[in-house]
């Protein structure tokens, strides 16, 4: 998992780091400008949104191993999404619900399709708009242009032709909102996160 571990946030990360652990995975905290080869024995790599994108070294993009984000100004960085700030990527300021598009998907967390309360109360959302390649699974409530959950299969077409060199996920949270998932929200976290390391749903 890659945060910034000196950084204001390291409790959140920590506090996420302890509910992957509950649920069986094994996590190593790394800090921001940890080198991507390093991780290519992981089963899944995990890129919170408190590290600075600047400091991220360019090579999670080509990184053969499935990856999880919820930093939307990496994603283009990671071909993701294309290049320009709030209008491929960015981040509305207060939201609490979702747009459930893609039930079948198991990054749908078996919730039904239609509107969902994520946030136990109005926060930041991240969003992206992703490549053709995509699997939409849920977009900013009222805003169907902002994909909030999306994920790549590995071989997908992503943005500039890229395609993916293993899964890719990205989720809507922001630096302090682990806390404020819903139980809806947290259903959602789970499953990107054990669909993104193919971990039996």
């Amino acid at each position: 998992m890659v945060v910034q571990l000196d950084g204001p946030n390291i409790a959140v990360d920590r506090q996420i780091a302890a509910h992957l652990q509950s649920r069986g995975y094994e996590v190593q905290l790394v800090n921001q400008d940890f080198d991507p080869r390093a991780a290519l024995g992981a089963r899944l790599v995990v890129i919170s949104s408190t590290v600075s994108a600047k400091d991220v070294p360019p090579g999670w993009r080509d990184a053969p191993v499935p990856l999880l984000t919820w930093e939307n100004d990496l994603l283009d960085d990671l071909a993701m999404s294309g290049k320009r700030h709030d209008v491929d990527f960015g981040e509305v300021e207060k939201e609490r619900y979702l747009w459930l598009v893609n039930a079948p998907h198991p990054a749908s967390a078996g919730l039904p399709a239609g509107v969902a309360n994520v946030f136990r109360k109005q926060a930041p959302m991240s969003w992206g708009k992703p490549g053709l390649g995509a699997s939409i699974i849920a977009t900013i409530y009222g805003q169907p242009e902002k994909a909030a959950i999306f994920t790549y299969e590995k071989g997908a077409t992503m943005d500039y032709e890229a395609l993916a060199p293993e899964r890719r996920a990205m989720f809507y949270m922001d630096n302090d909102s682990f806390a404020n998932l819903s139980a809806a929200g947290l259903k959602l976290f789970d499953a990107a996160i054990d669909w993104s390391a193919k971990r039996a749903i």
